[in-house]
């Protein structure tokens, strides 16, 4: 049973509980978004796999986790990145933001989010279980197939770059 942290609209720690059950009541909870970009400008994008048990199939952020409990939102962006992509990089935190998106199947995503972001120009080596594909596109290319095709991303992908991209005050 994996466990998720409570939070409220300023982070702080209210408890723990149950993830699905957490996403199926749309409790507050702790989460972390990263973005990892290549010396190009290209976003590694990563198709979740068939069996993830919400949003399958979809395109999304290069990873995406909720810390454990005790486990800093830092500590948990690094171990996802090693775990779901296979490698790991240096990550700045660049932004936290609140979101509500509704993930289909009776469960919702309400996530205090970490936001990082970090360079890498290797070549992921992905767990087929949680990673069907990869690739990496630029922003312009993404932002537009976005607009054509917003069923082919998850919800908080589309929630969060634009969220990103204002940060970053990426003008490209």
């Amino acid at each position: 049973m994996e466990l998720v942290v409570f939070v409220d609209e300023r982070d702080r720690e209210l408890g723990v509980g149950e993830k699905l059950e957490v996403h199926t009541s749309g409790k507050l909870h702790r989460a972390i978004s990263v973005f990892v970009f290549n010396s190009r400008g290209e976003l590694l994008l990563q198709r979740r796999a068939h069996g993830k048990y919400h949003a399958p199939e979809q395109w999304s952020n290069t990873c995406c986790t909720h810390p454990r409990p005790g486990e800093t939102p830092e500590e948990a962006a690094h171990r996802r990145l090693r775990e779901e992509m296979g490698f790991d990089c240096p990550l700045e935190k660049v932004l936290e933001t609140v979101y509500r998106v509704d993930v289909g199947g009776g469960m919702v995503e309400h996530e205090f989010d970490h936001v990082f972001v970090g360079r890498f120009n290797g070549e992921p080596v992905p767990d087929r279980s949680e990673v069907r594909e990869f690739k990496w596109m630029g922003v312009k290319e993404l932002k537009r197939d976005m607009g054509k095709n917003p069923k082919d991303y998850t919800p908080w992908f589309r929630v969060l770059l634009p969220r990103l991209l204002e940060v970053l005050d990426w003008t490209q």
